[in-house]
Order: structure tokens, then sequence, then C-alpha cells
């Protein structure tokens, strides 16, 4: 289905432009300032997430409108639980990349949430027309055994993934198995996230 409105999308993530690109849904990458180290990381994971993904929605910058203009805006986040029940988000250097891949061999769970905006110009400011929150997670075996790991950070985008796991492309080497949804662990689930497009209208020409 066609559409003739460009999303506007709240994220630097490669993993998830190449998604929306794969899925064939226009997209035009916009700014946002969020501190994600302002949301509580001590709550589950999927409120974590959530959290995460609002608050860049609340943080995002979008080009002025005129009078009655309506925009749909995307925000997403990511974050990886290991079998210890440690969160991991993006590695912060190589190292902490290394040890999160070796935490990831027993097994991890990864969480998407997104946060989905129409939003119309109104009085000369944007305002939030309609709102759809999603989360969803997915279970997975993932190992890079020690003599691959250099190999794999080159290769992959392990160094600038939520827990150091790029399933996709080269690190689909690595990839034993996945319980749920494939596109929730690469970034952005992309079942979910037509079914949001379609009830908020950007389908719609």
């Amino acid at each position: 289905m066609k559409t003739n409105h460009i999303l506007l999308l709240g994220s630097k993530s490669q993993s998830r432009q190449t998604l929306l690109h794969q899925a064939a849904i226009p997209f035009m990458l916009i700014d946002q300032n969020a501190d994600e180290t302002a949301c509580d990381w001590n709550l589950p994971l999927p409120q974590v997430v959530a959290s995460i993904a609002l608050h860049k929605m609340e943080h995002i910058i979008v080009p002025d409108g005129k009078e009655g203009d309506v925009c749909f805006v995307l925000t997403a986040d990511t974050l990886s639980q290991d079998a210890q029940g440690a969160i991991h988000g993006k590695p912060t250097d190589r190292d902490d990349a290394i040890e999160k891949i070796k935490a990831a061999r027993g097994g991890m769970r990864t969480g998407t949430a997104f946060c989905l905006d129409r939003k119309l110009y109104k009085s000369g400011k944007w305002g939030v027309d309609k709102r759809i929150e999603r989360y969803v997670e997915a279970a997975y075996e993932f190992s890079v055994p020690d003599a691959w790991i250099d190999t794999y950070l080159e290769q992959s985008y392990g160094l600038i993934c939520s827990g150091a796991i790029a399933i996709e492309e080269y690190g689909g080497l690595f990839l034993k198995s996945v319980n749920g949804s494939y596109t929730t662990i690469v970034g952005l689930p992309l079942y979910e996230l037509r079914e949001a497009l379609q009830e908020i209208r950007f389908f719609q020409q």
C-alpha cells in the first residue's frame, strides 16, 4: 500500500533506517535531544524501554508547519537483558562491547518500544492528534566465540547496537535461534509498526 506521507524518524539507528528502507516506508530523519539517563533504569525491561521511547518523543525537533498541517513522527528504543537480569544499552566502548557479547552467551531477551504520533499544526505549534505506543520483545541465543569477537565487531553494527548484538548481516553467523519477532531484535518491530501506521491513518492518500 502506497502513501503520500513521509514518516519523521527521531532516531539515528542505522538498523532502524535499514528496516524502513527494506519495508518501503518513506521517512526523513529529524533530531531529538532526549537524555536517556534521565529515565529510571531500575524499572523492569518493558517499562524502561517504553519510557525512553516516550522520552525521545517528548524531545523531538519537528520543523515548523502551517495551520492544519499533519505529520507522522516515530521514536523508538531497544534494550537487551541477559540471563542474570542485567539490562544493556549500547556499549560505551570496545571493552564494554566485549563484556556484553560474552554476557549474551547465556541467552538474551530484547525489547523494543516505539512511540508513534500523528501531529496537527494548530495555533503556531504541533500538538498530538493521536498517539500509539507499543512494546514487543523476543528471546534468542546469540554466541560469538572469543576467536571471532574482533572480526564480529569489525564486520557488524555491534559497537552501536543494544547489547553489542547485531543479528543482521554478518551477525547472522552467530544467531542460533529466535523466539519471537526478529525485527524487534534488529531494532523496530515491523509487523506492529505496520498495524500502528494503519491505525493512525498514515497510509491514507
